[in-house]
């Protein structure tokens, strides 16, 4: 699964339109289908002259040069200054990341306590109503001191924050003013995959720049920590594109372009964004105040593969995601989860994957009741949770311990020899060695054979054993023993959890082959 240090969240530089400014009125354009009635100010599609009424464009466009000057007007540049680490010997290209600013505060030497600089970034972002909310990117905006929004007819504002999203990266910032020229988010119509696509922004802070292509998939999940399913389009989005529109042939926000996958840091034709409803929903909450509010078991999950499942004794076309942890003191907790169980459903409906049982709880309102169906032991349970309210993720990122690995100072393998791990019970001088915490049971890895399969998947020295084929592990003979049994059962290999780097997580050790 792709996680989202693969992706680049662009915030750049620079943007000026060279759209007409349009303020007041309905601004309509040639040849679209009829759009609900408009608001003053609101760029809406209309039937015009010499154009079938109310047919929707067949084929490709002859030209995006309409939708774009039609809708342009409401896409402006964001101009923020953050306090940064300052800089020693680095030369920094402006336009391109943190660019100081000459007269900044901030300390210059080595010994003073302030060693900060006031910096320069910048990305995109469009009005959703006549008086001047503008959506954009939590990661344009997050940790701004200074906000200030330069419009397409040249004019700048200083803006201020109403709300951010961390979880789907979603901010609302809003201007004083009136009769801005805005769009609207498209909820009622679904785009399909091979829609024409048109995305506006400022690329690399070169001002007010128009791309074009196609949808080419839909609930992308780039992201498994948060609580999108992306639309990806091959319309070029670069570092500078960030908060800015996706628009369909019908001028209508279909999506907030938020993230690119790139080995370069250009575009390479696959871009990202937020849906029009995921979008919608969230900046209609931040606008009116309010924080958006999550459900929460405090559990660490993963899908459960087909391998696990075979490693579990399960079909292999069991489906759901796999308890790795359970946070002391949660509502998981509370509610009866166990390390081991396999959440099947919530609430009657099927979950596939673990990123589709966090939405499906992140869905629910705190102090919702939760029916879990969950596999325990191959014996199907039901439990009642209430969901709590999920922490920040700087909190949640604050909770997760770190777990250095490190040879054994002295080189020495210690232990018991099982599928080419040498394992050992944890004593003091391990835990203090691999960063074990106090209350943790299992048993430590200390030396991997290279040519076993252990070490053809790389499995770390500091490694710590909990569990094999779900049950708890706490000397080399309970290792060995829940290897055996598999073996005998005829599985492909041994279900472990183990703990690496201060994180839990599930792996299927094969075993061998014979020759």
């Amino acid at each position: 699964m792709l996680k989202r240090k693969e992706f680049i969240l662009g915030a750049a530089v620079g943007l000026t339109f060279a759209a007409a400014a349009t303020a007041g009125g309905v601004i309509t354009w040639p040849g679209a289908e009829a759009a609900p009635a408009a608001k003053v100010g609101q760029l809406v599609p209309s039937a015009g002259a010499g154009a079938l009424a109310f047919a929707p464009p067949q084929g490709a466009p002859l030209s995006f040069a309409d939708i774009f000057q039609q809708v342009a007007p409401a896409v402006v540049q964001i101009d923020v200054k953050t306090r940064v680490q300052r800089p020693r010997g680095v030369f920094q290209i402006p336009g391109f990341g943190a660019v100081p600013i000459p007269g900044a505060p901030g300390g210059s030497g080595e010994g003073e306590e302030d060693n900060t600089q006031l910096a320069a970034g910048a990305g995109s972002g469009f009005f959703i109503s006549a008086d001047g909310f503008i959506v954009t990117n939590n990661h344009v905006v997050e940790n701004a001191e200074e906000i200030s929004v330069k419009l397409s007819d040249g004019r700048e504002l200083k803006a201020k924050l109403i709300g951010r999203d961390e979880g789907t990266d979603l901010a609302v910032i809003k201007v004083e003013g009136s009769a801005f020229p805005f769009v609207s988010f498209e909820e009622a119509a679904e785009p399909r995959v091979g829609d024409w696509v048109i995305a506006v922004g400022n690329p690399f802070g070169l001002g007010g720049t128009a791309t074009a292509g196609i949808v080419s998939a839909k609930s992308r999940d780039i992201d498994p920590t948060g609580y999108n399913e992306y639309l990806q389009i091959d319309a070029a989005i670069n570092r500078g594109n960030s908060g800015g529109p996706t628009f369909d042939i019908y001028g209508r926000v279909i999506g907030v372009n938020t993230a690119i996958f790139s080995p370069s840091g250009g575009s390479v034709g696959i871009g990202f964004a937020i849906p029009a409803t995921t979008a919608k929903a969230v900046t209609d909450k931040l606008m009116r105040g309010e924080t958006v509010q999550r459900g929460y078991l405090g559990v660490q999950i993963q899908t459960l593969s087909k391998a696990a499942a075979a490693a579990l004794g399960l079909s292999e076309d069991t489906k759901g995601a796999y308890v790795a942890e359970v946070t002391a003191g949660a509502p998981g907790e509370r509610g009866g989860m166990q390390i081991g169980d396999v959440v099947v459903s919530v609430n009657g409906e099927a979950v596939d994957s673990s990123t589709e049982l966090t939405r499906r709880v992140a869905r629910a309102k705190p102090g919702d009741t939760l029916r879990l169906e969950v596999l325990r032991d191959g014996k199907r349970q039901t439990l009642n949770i209430r969901a709590g309210t999920r922490p920040s993720e700087a909190e949640l990122n604050g909770d997760q311990g770190s777990s250095a690995q490190q040879p054994g100072e002295d080189g020495a393998a210690v232990g018991q020899s099982i599928e080419g791990m040498t394992v050992a019970p944890i004593t003091s001088a391990l835990r203090q060695r691999y960063s074990i915490p106090d209350d943790m049971q299992g048993v430590v890895v200390t030396a991997v054979a290279p040519r076993s399969e252990a070490g053809k998947m790389r499995m770390p020295v500091g490694t710590v054993i909990q569990r094999a084929n779900n049950r708890v592990v706490r000397t080399e003979a309970d290792l060995k023993a829940a290897v055996d049994e598999a073996r005998s059962a005829g599985r492909p290999g041994v279900f472990l959890l183990i703990r690496v780097q201060g994180t839990n997580s599930s792996v299927v050790l094969p075993f061998a082959k014979s020759e």
